[in-house]
């Protein structure tokens, strides 16, 4: 239902997105979007980059009047640094071209994709590869949270690990409170004793002599999902398959777990799975959520809840072993700029991938060229479940 592509290189113009499959009416705030890119670039941890750029959006097509149209909605996020890399980036051939870079990072698409786009210079794979290209994707996202307001959803994240440092929290879990406190926390994280701990871990990554990088854990949680998005009917329709794949797809990340995620290898199925309970004040209710709020491909009502382990980041300031790829001698990696740590950046970004993949789950379900029919269809399903018993889900 929903279809979009990204465009651009790091060092470029700019970086670009084009989304069809939104309804028409729907309310677009280019303040909001502005907001999720602002955060998309904070935290504590960051590099020179974010200093250089200040990224905001121009829509040009798509929206009228603030509204969308129904068609395809063009996005464009400019580059500040293309100014200070118009020749080593030039779109038509240049007489004294940069050397090529030819020392690929371990752990980096470098390597790899040189190989398989027979390249002579990873500046072709790095401009491509770089994460500076989730901009688009972040502001794609901020486009989609309109329609999760307008099915009452929200998506909140927060750091849960840096550097083998874990956050702990005691239940009841209260997502807002969590949420709003990690807003305030320059790693994102609502644990104060944790967050400390975090910042003296990164401060010791940035001194001489020990430089490296960190990575971590951050959630993702979606609120008030109805039951019944995705499904079990086909493997490419299973919402928690799209979940893991749209985080997985971001940068830097290597793992991804729903709910409970690998702790159900770890104990009988009597503690994993969510007991079901009726009460007629306030319908269906579970004992816990160690499903994240998926069962057999589809919402169950709960709140969804996404996991992502992100890796250190793979250009380091103290640059590993490799090999030149053309002298094949050995050599040091090479090494632009780099952050130190960027798990609360990832964590915007995984709200956007969550907020892209829920919208077009929405449409599947509901459907609708314009939000008017949109809203139509989803009250109509909400009336036909609320009349079996079941309640809308209110996080605390």
């Amino acid at each position: 239902m929903l279809r979009f592509l990204t465009g651009g290189e790091s060092h470029g113009p700019s970086l670009s997105a084009i989304i069809e499959g939104l309804p028409a009416n729907l309310p677009i705030d280019l303040d909001a979007i502005n907001k999720q890119l602002k955060r998309r670039q904070g935290g504590y941890g960051r590099g020179a980059r974010q200093q250089i750029e200040s990224d905001t959006v121009e829509i040009l097509s798509g929206v009228r009047y603030g509204r969308t149209m129904g068609g395809p909605i063009t996005l464009l996020v400019r580059n500040r640094d293309w100014e200070n890399w118009r020749e080593r980036m030039s779109i038509t051939p240049v007489e004294n071209p940069d050397p090529p870079v030819t020392r690929p990072r371990p752990g980096h698409a470098d390597f790899a994709g040189m190989l398989k786009y027979h390249s002579n210079d990873l500046r072709t794979i790095l401009e491509r590869s770089s994460a500076r290209n989730t901009a688009a994707l972040v502001a794609l996202g901020a486009i989609c949270r309109a329609l999760l307001d307008v099915a009452g959803i929200e998506v909140l994240s927060h750091v849960v690990a840096i550097g083998g440092i874990h956050a702990h929290f005691s239940p009841p879990i209260d997502y807002h409170a969590i949420a709003a406190r990690a807003e305030e926390s320059p790693v994102r994280c609502a644990d104060p004793e944790a967050e400390a701990q975090m910042i003296a871990a990164i401060d010791k990554c940035m001194q001489e002599g020990s430089r490296d990088t960190l990575g971590g854990i951050f959630e993702v949680v979606a609120l008030n999902c109805p039951p019944g998005l995705g499904s079990f009917v086909h493997w490419d329709r299973k919402l928690d398959s799209r979940l893991t794949a749209a985080v997985m797809s971001i940068q830097a990340i290597k793992g991804v777990e729903i709910g409970m995620g690998f702790g159900v290898a770890e104990v009988p199925g009597s503690k994993v799975h969510d007991e079901l309970f009726f009460q007629q004040s306030a319908g269906f209710l579970r004992g816990t959520n160690n499903a994240g709020g998926i069962e057999g491909g589809m919402t169950n009502g709960e709140p969804v809840v996404v996991r992502a382990a992100m890796k250190p980041l793979s250009t380091l300031p103290t640059p590993l072993a490799s090999v030149d790829m053309q002298t094949h001698q050995p050599v040091k990696a090479h090494f632009e700029r780099s952050d130190v740590c960027a798990v609360p950046a990832a964590a915007t970004i995984g709200e956007a991938m969550v907020a892209l993949t829920l919208a077009d789950a929405l449409l599947e379900k509901f459907g609708g060229d314009s939000v008017e029919e949109f809203e139509h269809n989803l009250h109509g399903y909400l009336d036909a479940i609320r009349a079996r018993g079941w309640q809308p889900y209110h996080a605390s």
